[in-house]
């Protein structure tokens, strides 16, 4: 049985995963929303102003209320450079699927994987899942990298299995089980 908190503050050595307030929608917008190289891979579509990304925080501040509900901004430096959420959630089996994104200035840096290692560590330990998935079109490898440092396992590639800003694409769906860390 899972024990759901809904989303706590998390801290790493660099980051702090917090929770999203409207008053980010500016510079979230200027950090990621608003940049069609980060969505170029992603199944939303970039925001064309900071008015659409405000509405977003305003829905995502609402669903804080429920326990069940799991969506970090990525703060690096005292701002937020990203995000991290639970995209689906399957309580009968005790699985999540993981999302996150991040600004290109901090591509490369590893905030990424501290920031899914940290949510992982919590969502297993805390929460109680037994697996924790995440996939990435096929042609964003480093994506998938960041899914390899965590420890997770490339479990397949299926082909022409899902829709983002370049179209119908292949999906690589890496996994890691409670039992396997």
């Amino acid at each position: 049985m899972l024990k759901h908190q809904g989303t706590q503050t998390l801290q790493t050595e660099r980051l702090v995963l917090r929770r999203f307030t409207v008053e980010d929608a500016p510079v979230v917008f200027r950090n990621w929303t608003g940049d069609d190289e980060v969505t170029r891979y992603l199944s939303w579509p970039t925001h064309t102003s900071e008015g659409i990304t405000r509405m977003v925080l305003e829905d995502w501040v609402r669903s804080y209320e429920k326990p069940d509900f799991y969506t970090w901004a990525i703060e690096f430096e005292g701002e937020p450079v990203g995000s991290i959420s639970v995209v689906e959630l399957r309580e009968n089996v005790q699985a999540a699927e993981i999302g996150y994104c991040i600004g290109k200035r901090w591509w490369h840096q590893g905030i990424t994987s501290e920031a899914l290692k940290a949510v992982m560590d919590f969502l297993f330990e805390q929460v109680g899942f037994n697996r924790i998935s995440a996939r990435h079109d096929s042609r964003n490898p480093n994506s998938g990298g960041v899914m390899k440092k965590c420890g997770m396992t490339l479990e397949g590639i299926h082909r022409q299995s899902d829709c983002n800003n370049q179209g119908i694409c292949d999906t690589c769906v890496y996994a890691i089980l409670a039992s396997e860390r």
